[in-house]
């Protein structure tokens, strides 16, 4: 009787867990859906996406800047907008960060923001079109079409303590890396196809030049060496100055597998590219990736998609902004 009653007791305990793990788990279903704004904006994301394709028109490099806003944003406690918050009322902009060195085109944000209010006021959150906007960015890269889900609310405050131990810095160690991607759900495979994302946009001298000066790091490719000398002439650059190389000479703003190609002939531009083609945790992944495009694009698309669902803020936690540089008075 005894060993029935301990019996029960240890399946209602499990049973419990089972469903408190089923009830976390649908929690993050429950917040994002695809097709969220359905009823409230139906046009909401065809209005995204004629803004990005109009602004990527004007200014393509418009196109990398979504990317880039949608990791510093999603590494950063939630998928939340907060990155994109002024320092203004008691909040200190994680714009500030050295992390976010090279940032850029967030006034077009609210170009797109000011879209989607005209057509529905305080509907669509500021979280969404960061999302939205990579997606759409990512098509106009050259990349695979992902299917997004929506509902995400913005943040009331900014993450700006949490940034530096949150978003990895080119320098750190590959292990690093990977650890912090693996902090928010985004495993090996995932992470690799993400560092993808170098193939687009340019780097700033100021990142590049511990790789050159006083000695040519050995693992460069000497005849690359001297390309990335000559587009940084000086061991101290002026981190004001317009002065980069791009991430792929051969096709900079089309996002393919060319990266992979580079970093395995010793062309990559940062610490961590190079890092990625030593380390046997993910080298079988760039050897795959280099040698199969579509596979490239899969493996981004899912690790677009992980990213993008980091810890979405529910309705009570989060609001729907006005202007995304400013919480809600």
């Amino acid at each position: 009787m005894g060993s029935n009653r301990l019996y029960c007791s240890s399946l209602t305990f499990i049973i419990l867990l089972l469903s408190i793990s089923i009830q976390c788990h649908s929690g993050k279903s429950e917040v994002l859906k695809v097709n969220y704004y359905n009823e409230s904006c139906p046009k909401a994301e065809e209005i995204i996406t004629q803004e990005v394709i109009k602004l990527y028109n004007e200014h393509g490099n418009t196109a990398v800047s979504w990317v880039r806003n949608l990791f510093h944003d999603c590494m950063v406690k939630s998928c939340d907008a907060s990155v994109l918050l002024e320092t203004w009322n008691g909040i200190e902009s994680e714009k500030k960060s050295g992390r976010s060195f090279g940032m850029r085109n967030f006034k077009y944000v609210n170009t797109i923001k000011a879209a989607v209010e005209n057509e529905c006021p305080l509907t669509v959150s500021c979280a969404d079109i960061v999302a939205l906007s990579a997606r759409d960015g990512i098509v106009m890269l050259g990349g695979p079409r992902i299917e997004m889900k929506t509902g995400r609310k913005d943040s009331k405050e900014s993450h700006l303590t949490l940034v530096e131990d949150s978003i990895p810095n080119h320098n750190d160690s590959i292990s690093l890396v990977l650890s912090r991607f693996q902090s928010v759900g985004i495993d090996i495979q995932a992470t690799v196809a993400l560092l993808g994302a170098h193939s687009v946009g340019r780097v700033h001298c100021v990142n590049l030049v511990d790789r050159l000066y006083p000695t040519v790091d050995p693992t460069l490719d000497p005849t690359y060496a001297e390309y990335l000398k000559r587009r940084c002439p000086s061991p101290n650059p002026d981190p004001n100055a317009v002065l980069y190389a791009r991430n792929d000479r051969e096709t900079p703003m089309i996002l393919d597998n060319n990266y992979f190609k580079n970093i395995l002939k010793h062309k990559g531009l940062l610490l961590v590219d190079e890092q990625l083609t030593s380390d046997p945790s993910t080298l079988p992944f760039v050897q795959k990736m280099a040698a199969d495009n579509d596979y490239f694009h899969d493996q981004f698309s899912r690790a677009i998609l992980l990213l993008s669902e980091n810890n979405p803020l529910s309705d009570d936690l989060g609001q729907i902004r006005k202007d995304c540089r400013f919480v809600n008075n």
